[in-house]
């Protein structure tokens, strides 16, 4: 069932530690760019408050072991670097500035400092210091993290606990020190499981169906938490993505399940077993880059293939790479193109129309998977032209260009990187 709680009541399962220490709200912006080519800078509403900069890219946030990194989108330099101990996983929250860290405590707020304006087809960005706020919505397990439809999802996997409130209302419950300004809405899954939950509109619900022992489909919820659709022809399931018209892809031991205009497609993998689990998505395109593994019995099986879900038509479609690759090797392109990390330190971009790999782009030098999903491997983030890949082993971040397809800029890190989140505007 689904239900709503509303300020000023707290609603079960939040928490907030500390709420003196949380970050002041960005300053007035700086206008637009005089008739002179010039913005004119912002002014400080005090002499304790620096006014924010005008930053020539977005922000990202790459966590690592004992905590987290804090980056300028352009220059990759480090922008603030805090403590916090354990394995950190990191997602942007859905509003264009904020970062939830999973930690053993549930999903804590990292504020990047980042503001944008949005002009016409340009966003002209600000940032103050970064802060790792103290607003946490308690989880018990905190997993996956999804933002449709301007709302975001955290899933609870120790519960099977769904969170969701509206991304743009994260900004006014960091400058309140407090989560009650979000209108926050729970959806209580039938058994704890490893799952997902994807917001639709009307305020539906698409969510994961299993137990700790077995994952078996999907299913989706109206606004009162009465449930609309059901599909359990998908064993393992696992993951999301959302395509282009709003299709949402989950991945299946078989195959995948598309729920595209209100039903499901089963999608056959040609094998019997024929995972998919990690999955990329984009408006651009109605095609679904995922990853697959045919080999149940492996310890850790290292694919050299992926899969391109047709959406549309519901078909799939096997592409070789010739190189294996990792769950945090997919991404798409700003005109769409699927892109794959390779082991062999190459980005290959995929026209997802054809199948064809139309591109290779050198990177890191050959790398090979550990067997600990937990430790760290290269990852690739796309943030509109922008490329950004990690190489933990020289404790190393690079920027690519995409429509160039030339690697731009290599920095070196305080330390190793783990994960990697981006955060831009309209995201």
């Amino acid at each position: 069932m689904i239900t709503r709680t509303s300020p000023p009541p707290r609603r079960r399962g939040l928490r907030l530690a500390g709420a003196a220490a949380a970050p002041a709200l960005l300053l007035a912006l700086a206008a637009c760019a005089s008739p002179g080519g010039q913005a004119p800078a912002a002014q400080p509403d005090s002499a304790t408050e620096p006014a924010a900069r005008e930053l020539a890219a977005p922000r990202l946030v790459a966590s690592y072991d004992g905590g987290l990194l804090v980056l300028e989108g352009d220059t990759l330099e480090v922008a603030a670097e805090l403590e916090l101990p354990g394995f950190l996983r990191v997602n942007p929250a859905g509003d264009g500035r904020h970062v939830l860290v999973s930690t053993d405590a549930g999903f804590r707020v990292l504020d990047t400092g980042l503001e944008a304006e949005q002009h016409g087809d340009h966003a002209h960005y600000y940032g103050e210091t970064p802060q790792l706020t103290e607003l946490v919505f308690e989880a018990d397990h905190a997993g996956h993290v999804t933002t449709n439809e301007g709302v975001t999802a955290l899933f609870a996997d120790g519960t099977g606990e769904v969170q969701l409130f509206e991304a743009s209302g994260l900004a006014d419950a960091v400058a309140a020190g407090a989560l009650e300004p979000l209108e926050l809405r729970t959806h209580e899954s039938a058994a704890a499981h490893h799952g997902v939950a994807v917001a639709l509109p009307g305020d539906a619900l698409l969510s994961t169906l299993g137990t700790e022992e077995a994952r078996t489909g999907v299913a989706v919820f109206d606004a009162s938490g009465a449930e609309l659709a059901r599909d359990e022809r998908c064993p393992g399931v696992h993951g999301e993505t959302v395509a282009a018209g709003g299709a949402i892809v989950v991945g299946c031991q078989d195959g995948a399940l598309v729920f595209r205009d209100g039903a499901f497609t089963k999608v056959a993998s040609p094998d019997a077993y024929g995972r998919i689990g990690t999955q990329a998505g984009s408006p651009e395109s109605a095609v679904v880059l995922g990853d697959y593994k045919t080999d149940a019995e492996a310890e850790l099986e290292r694919p050299t293939r992926v899969s391109l879900i047709d959406t549309e038509a519901g078909t799939l479609r096997l592409v070789e790479l010739g190189t294996s690759y990792t769950f945090r090797s997919l991404a798409r392109g700003p005109h769409g193109e699927a892109l794959v990390l390779g082991t062999d330190g190459a980005i290959h971009v995929i026209d997802p129309a054809s199948g064809t790999v139309t591109a290779t782009i050198p990177v890191l030098e050959e790398w090979t998977e550990p067997l600990d999903w937990q430790q760290a491997r290269p990852a690739l983030r796309v943030d509109g032209h922008r490329a950004y890949v990690t190489d933990p082993a020289a404790s190393t971040i690079h920027l690519v260009d995409l429509d160039a397809g030339e690697l731009r800029e290599s920095v070196k890190l305080p330390a190793a990187p783990i994960e990697l989140a981006t955060v831009a505007a309209g995201h």
